[in-house]
Parts: structure tokens; C-alpha cells; sequence
């Protein structure tokens, strides 16, 4: 469980902590303080969701299907979700929030929510307990804050903008790998194929005669937490939506990793290539995608 506890402004100093279950951080400036109030409204919606995704795991839940074959959504979607915008909104009743089952809940505010109540719905459905909640949040168009926590093996990322990334309150960084032909790779196929030249069936291809391994975890929120705590070198995705990748493209970074679209700008969750990696090996691994 995350323990998020209520923070008083100190008398006499700046000086805060801030506390959960898995670290403790001193913070000595108006500006952190700040900033901590989002932060301790994104542990409590990640919490809030993986509440709803371990009481219906390998349970009973209505499961159904949106556009293309497998693309599926289930009760235990729609109960994550509602338990996390309820938190959000309980803190920020004027944020925007953007999330994949609801859609947008507009408003002209300087921060968004983006939301994946659980991303990995197949597997979850299926009993593998590869998924996960994340939740991104933005001020002005920019990434300040994410989190992506898998209950199912103990695990949270968190990361705020240029003060690194945790595992479990731990600091993580990106592997050292400077050999693309000595990596490990993970990778993730669209519901509805792309009929686009070097699509993700023949980089695939390409890689894997190479005999770099490639893997598919079927969630790409935790194959860029992976990435950002080095036990993949880099991964990549043709298509992806904003609540795929909008925490866990922070946590890359803040690790120490590079992400960009495929022809190599930064980037953006709001457009469909993505890779991140070590950074060493970008390059080497771009080559193949273009």
C-alpha cells in the first residue's frame, strides 16, 4: 500500500518532507511545496486504481471489446478509472483530465491529468499480472509528474521533472549499453495494423535476424519504466495513445534515458512513434525504424 500522509506548512522555515511508503524526500522551497500537493494527489490516484484492478483480478468481470480485435475494455477498467478521477478531482476540481475510457473532461486549466486506469487490459483480463495503472501529469503542455505502479509485483515509479526517477523510493537509472547488437529490446504491435513502409512486423523482422532479443510484455507504460530502470535497453512502438506513454516517457528521462518520435525530435504523446532508450544506443536503434 502507498501511504500518502497530509503535509503542514512549518512555521518559522521552509522545510518540508514529504512521505510515502516507499521513500522520503526533504524539499526546501515554496516552489517544491507546491508542486508536492500534485504529487501526493498522483500517489493516492494510483493507489485509488490498483484498489479496483486487485479486487477484480482473476475474479469475474464484464469484459468487451473496442475498435479492432482484442482491443478490450473491462469492468475493472471503468471502476480504476472512476476510483482515480474521483481523487483528481476531489484535489483539483478544475484540472483537465484526459483519460482512454472516459475521454476528455475539458476545462481551461493549466494542468491535465492523463489516465490510464490499466494499461495491459489483455493481460490483466487474461490472469497475467503484467499491468498497470498510469497517470501523467501536465502544466503548460509539459510533463512534470508521472507514475505508473503495478500492484501485482510491488512495484511504483514515480518521477517529477529534473528530479530523477524511483523505483519503490529507490533512485533508478538507464543501463550502460553502448551495443545495440548487445541489447535487450522490448516492443509492443498495434490492435489494428499499420500499413505503413517498415512497419513493426518487419523492424521486428530485421532485429530479430540480427539475433538481438526482442521482447513483447503487452504493456507499454511498464516497458518504459523497464527501460528506465535498465533491464531493457531501449523500446519501441509504431502507435501509441497520450495515456500510453505519458508517465513513463518522464521516467525515462528522469532516469537518465532518451526519448523521441522516430525521427529523432522530442517527444510528444500526442503523436503515434516512440522510442526511448539508454540514450547510447538511440541512434543505432533509430537506424532500423526509419
Amino acid at each position: 500500500m502507498i501511504q500518502v500522509k497530509s503535509v503542514s506548512w512549518p512555521k518559522g522555515n521552509t522545510d518540508i518532507q514529504t512521505h510515502h511508503s516507499v521513500g522520503v524526500r526533504s524539499r526546501r522551497s515554496l516552489e517544491d511545496y507546491l508542486c508536492y500537493m500534485p504529487m501526493n494527489t498522483l500517489l493516492a490516484a494510483v493507489e485509488a486504481g490498483a484498489k479496483e484492478m486487485t479486487r477484480f483480478f482473476n475474479g469475474t468481470f464484464t469484459v468487451t471489446n473496442k475498435e479492432g480485435i482484442n482491443n478490450l475494455v473491462t469492468e475493472a477498467d471503468h471502476a480504476a478509472e472512476k476510483a482515480i478521477i474521483e481523487v483528481i478531482k476531489n484535489n483539483f476540481p478544475s484540472h483537465f483530465i484526459l483519460s482512454e475510457e472516459t475521454g476528455e473532461l475539458v476545462s481551461d486549466s493549466d494542468f491535465k491529468w492523463i489516465v490510464d486506469p490499466i494499461d495491459g487490459t489483455v493481460n490483466f483480463a487474461h490472469g497475467i499480472p503484467l499491468c498497470c495503472v498510469s497517470i501523467g501529469l501536465e502544466k503548460e503542455e509539459k510533463m512534470i509528474m508521472g507514475a505508473v505502479y503495478n500492484p501485482f509485483i510491488n512495484e511504483l515509479y514515480v518521477a517529477e521533472k529534473g528530479k530523477g526517477a524511483t523505483l519503490n523510493g529507490k533512485p533508478i537509472h538507464v543501463s550502460k549499453q553502448t551495443n545495440v547488437l548487445n541489447s535487450c529490446l522490448v516492443t509492443g504491435f498495434p490492435y489494428v495494423y499499420l500499413e505503413t513502409p517498415n512497419g513493426p512486423l518487419q523492424v521486428f523482422e530485421k532485429l530479430i535476424k540480427l539475433g538481438i532479443p526482442v521482447r513483447r510484455l503487452g504493456s507499454a507504460a511498464m516497458d518504459l519504466c523497464w527501460v528506465a530502470a535498465g533491464r531493457f535497453d531501449g523500446f519501441f512502438e509504431h502507435h501509441l495513445q497520450p495515456w500510453d506513454s505519458s508517465a513513463g516517457f518522464l521516467i525515462v528521462e528522469e532516469a537518465g534515458g532518451k526519448v523521441t518520435d522516430y525521427a529523432g525530435n522530442h517527444y510528444s504523446p500526442y503523436q503515434p512513434h516512440l522510442l526511448a532508450t539508454n540514450g547510447l544506443i538511440h541512434e543505432q536503434l533509430r537506424s532500423y525504424l526509419i
